[in-house]
């Protein structure tokens, strides 16, 4: 094993508890790859996967695609977002034959990286963002993001946020991200010149199909993020946004070998991509900033969370909140999916894994 935890303990370690259906599952499909079930075949090759890849984030959310496109009629009770209110204990004996009717889409589907795309996580951008500005003097940003998925992360300033003692963004927004914290937050103005990003595997938030690929990565329970979701897509709708089809670092090197117009803060931004992203991509990323900061105006925000914290399991029992950082000084930690965030080092408000 390579020192990794077995798989069936990863799966019963991931929430602990069969509190919701998700917990549930996992339970069940580590008892069911101990009976040599299809939980075996549909993780095959998959054993050894690093924790922070997720394997079983990747085949639950291949599961809910599943039901969103029609195809489970008989799982919708189980899915709260979908209006089911179904008991979850009663759900693998439906689940079961649904994950063995489905191995071949359910195997492709752990290739795919989670892609949440959470649009609230942008309070970390805004106040990274905010800083920036507020060092500089500069109020005109060409933003790019690599690891995009959709673009959502790149409409921040469509967005309304409403955290302590602050509020920032058009009143009429179609997403308002309440309960942000940053107690003492003065955000700066500022105008998107210029918004790009990137990704190996872009979703077009535009259609029905893209949409729902991304709603299947937001855990079914969790209905204010999907709230959230909703509102994000019909700003999206609304502003289109460029997302190419491409590696982290060679495209942000590309896209800094150019300057922008004079008196352009460039902004390379990104959220929860260092875990999926291999170790080497990371600090080719970085290099590739700092090597562009001589031709230009240049911040790097980021919302991540430490390298450690997936590790192992065990690295899990440890709190380890994502961190909001500019040019790598730590300006706060917030919550996994964004909200509340804390300015300084005052606690770890987010604990255990994204979805």
């Amino acid at each position: 094993m390579s020192g990794v935890d077995p798989l069936p303990d990863r799966l019963r370690a991931h929430f602990r508890h069969r509190e919701h259906l998700y917990g549930v599952l996992l339970e069940e499909m580590a008892d069911d790859w101990d009976r040599g079930g299809v939980t075996r075949e549909l993780f095959e090759g998959w054993e050894d996967a690093e924790i922070r890849q997720f394997p079983q984030l990747r085949l639950l959310a291949g599961l809910f695609r599943i039901v969103l496109r029609g195809d489970a009629p008989q799982l919708v009770p189980y899915y709260e977002v979908l209006g089911g209110d179904a008991d979850p204990e009663e759900a693998w004996p439906a689940v079961r034959p649904v994950l063995a009717a489905h191995v071949g889409e359910l195997r492709e589907a752990l290739t795919e990286t989670p892609q949440t795309n959470e649009p609230a996580r942008t309070v970390a951008l805004l106040v990274g963002l905010s800083e920036a500005v507020r060092r500089t003097g500069l109020r005109e940003v060409r933003l790019l993001e690599p690891g995009a998925s959709a673009g959502l992360g790149l409409l921040v300033d469509h967005y309304r946020f409403e955290g302590d003692g602050w509020s920032a963004g058009p009143e009429d927004s179609p997403l308002v991200v309440t309960g942000c914290g940053a107690r003492g937050l003065d955000p700066e103005p500022f105008r998107v010149r210029e918004r790009r990003g990137c990704d190996v595997a872009p979703i077009d938030a535009g259609t029905t199909e893209g949409a729902d690929h991304l709603r299947s990565f937001v855990w079914p329970w969790m209905l204010g993020r999907h709230e959230r979701l909703a509102g994000a897509l019909t700003v999206a709708r609304r502003h289109g946004v460029t997302v190419d089809r491409a590696r982290a670092a060679p495209w942000v090197r590309e896209q800094l070998a150019t300057p922008p117009a004079d008196g352009v803060l460039t902004v390379v931004w990104h959220s929860v991509t260092r875990m999926y992203w291999p170790r080497e991509e990371t600090e080719a990323v970085t290099a590739a900033v700092e090597e562009a900061r001589s031709r230009m105006p240049l911040a790097h925000v980021a919302m991540e969370t430490p390298w450690a914290a997936w590790a192992s399991v065990a690295a899990r029992d440890v709190e380890h909140a994502p961190r909001i950082e500019l040019d790598g000084e730590v300006l706060g930690t917030c919550g996994h999916h964004g909200p509340p965030v804390r300015l300084g080092d005052g606690g770890e408000p987010g604990s255990g894994a994204p979805s």
